[in-house]
């Protein structure tokens, strides 16, 4: 207990130094290979889930910079016989993605645990994982100028590798999602991304300028522009 508030007193997140962080309900494990799961997120769960809930084994869900497996572990979950394969650069973030333990949930009928794959976003799509359903992605999207603004106890714990991508294309994950669903989407499918509240409209743009339809920028709790959703 001493070592934890040794840590804690130098800024280190309370769920790093239990190892442990709640979403959607669920008690996930963290460390410094991965971000802290927001809160936020889990409204981007809750827009997946309402599209593939009842689909069941009808459906594939791709998770891209899967982080924690937060995302892709939940829709695993509430959605019984989806299959979920989610892709991260980190080696890290994969091993603590992989070991979350669920085993009491994976135990109920049909619920099938997440694929994790080692892949780089901003390479190649990977067109031998087939065609899905629903594409889901809360990359990296703070600027480096927005540092200054951060709290130090996420500035100085939590992974750069997922926090933070360069002033000069601070969308580049957002395109680079764009060219993953228009490989691997099918015809119908929905993708929906978290987004920089401060570029709502240039992330959604790209989508638009990508040809896929009904795109809309949906907001969290606080009212801010959080994702942008469109379809294939």
């Amino acid at each position: 207990a001493q070592d934890g508030f040794a840590r804690m007193s130098v800024g280190e997140p309370l769920q790093y130094v239990t190892g442990k962080a709640f979403f959607y309900g669920r008690e996930f494990k963290v460390d410094s290979n991965v971000l802290i799961p927001r809160q936020e997120t889990e409204i981007l769960c809750q827009q997946v889930l309402k599209s593939v809930n009842g689909r069941g084994n009808q459906c594939r869900i791709l998770d891209l910079c899967t982080g924690s497996g937060c995302i892709a572990w939940t829709l695993a979950i509430e959605s019984p016989g989806v299959e979920t394969v989610a892709v991260d650069i980190s080696e890290g973030a994969l091993g603590v993605a992989r070991n979350q333990d669920f085993a009491d949930e994976m135990s109920a009928a049909d619920v099938l645990g997440p694929e994790f794959i080692k892949a780089d976003v901003l390479g190649m799509p990977l067109t031998e994982l087939g065609c899905f359903d629903v594409i889901v992605s809360n990359p990296p999207y703070v600027m480096e100028s927005e540092k200054a603004l951060m709290r130090s106890n996420v500035l100085d714990h939590e992974p750069h590798l997922a926090l933070f991508v360069p002033d000069d294309d601070p969308l580049v994950f957002y395109r680079a999602v764009a060219v993953w669903a228009l490989k691997l989407l099918k015809s119908g499918g929905r993708g929906v991304v978290e987004i920089n509240e401060a570029l709502g409209e240039e992330t959604a743009e790209i989508y638009r300028n990508a040809g896929f339809s009904h795109v809309h920028i949906i907001k969290d709790l606080n009212d801010k522009d959080r994702f942008v959703a469109f379809m294939r």
